[in-house]
């Protein structure tokens, strides 16, 4: 009798070191994926990769990709693209390290910002990722078509 219940204590403290393995694996898996998830937005001759933040705006917006839209200028420092959809609001958090490059979800329209230069976070943006490169494609002027995929 001693002998089964050292096995099923030793069965048991292994079955739950594996499944607790196994979470701790999944978990920082997906960790890394949210972490490292990019989408490249095309238009004209133009290529821009965003590294993109893990939030609920995010998920959803990617849930879209890939997407067909026209990217245009607005203002002198964004270009915007208006989405087929709202996003789920959900990602919104306040932030004060806003730089060029970055892309946001503007709430009041519910369209993309593509920032290339200076702006101030006022509450109705929410951002989704940022730039992984150069920000001289975004300054190219001009209307164009847009491609949006998601990067395996």
């Amino acid at each position: 009798m001693v002998n089964s219940r050292k096995f099923l204590t030793t069965r048991r403290g292994f079955v739950a070191g594996a499944t607790a393995s196994m979470l701790v694996t999944r978990s920082a898996f997906a960790q890394s994926m949210a972490n490292s998830l990019r989408l490249r937005a095309t238009f004209s001759d133009q290529q821009v990769i965003y590294v993109l933040d893990d939030n609920v705006t995010t998920r959803d917006f990617v849930s879209m990709l890939p997407l067909g839209l026209t990217i245009s200028d607005f203002s002198d420092n964004e270009k915007i693209a208006h989405l087929p959809r709202r996003l789920d609001e959900g990602g919104l958090v306040d932030y004060s390290d806003e730089a060029p490059g970055d892309l946001c979800y503007f709430r009041g329209w519910g369209n993309l910002a593509f920032f290339y230069d200076s702006y101030h976070y006022r509450g109705d943006l929410i951002r989704l990722g940022k730039i992984d490169g150069p920000l001289d494609p975004l300054r190219v002027k001009g209307e164009f078509p847009l491609r949006i995929e998601l990067l395996a």
